[in-house]
């Protein structure tokens, strides 16, 4: 039986294996325990710890399984080079 995440307490990585596919940076933050507002400020710079895909503007999601690996392995995602390049000109 699955226990409730309230917005306050944070999740266990039994519960987060539990969520779906892909979940709001809001959600991933209260799992990694910081505001969404760094994370977002992290994902402008191109230094997300885990995959995101944008599926228009303001609406961004992040993948669950990337974030399971972050908090099992505590290594961020390798970002894949075309992503990378993206943001190195992005931040140019």
């Amino acid at each position: 039986m699955a226990t409730a995440v309230t917005m306050n307490s944070a999740p266990t990585l039994a519960e987060i294996k539990t969520w779906p596919a892909t979940i709001s940076v809001t959600r991933c933050a209260l799992a990694l325990g910081c505001s969404k507002s760094n994370l977002y400020d992290r994902m402008k710079r191109g230094q997300m710890p885990v995959r995101t895909v944008r599926l228009g503007p303001g609406r961004t999601v992040v993948i669950t399984a990337s974030l399971v690996r972050l908090l099992e392995t505590g290594d961020p995602d390798p970002i894949p080079p075309a992503t990378a390049a993206v943001a190195a000109l992005q931040a140019a």
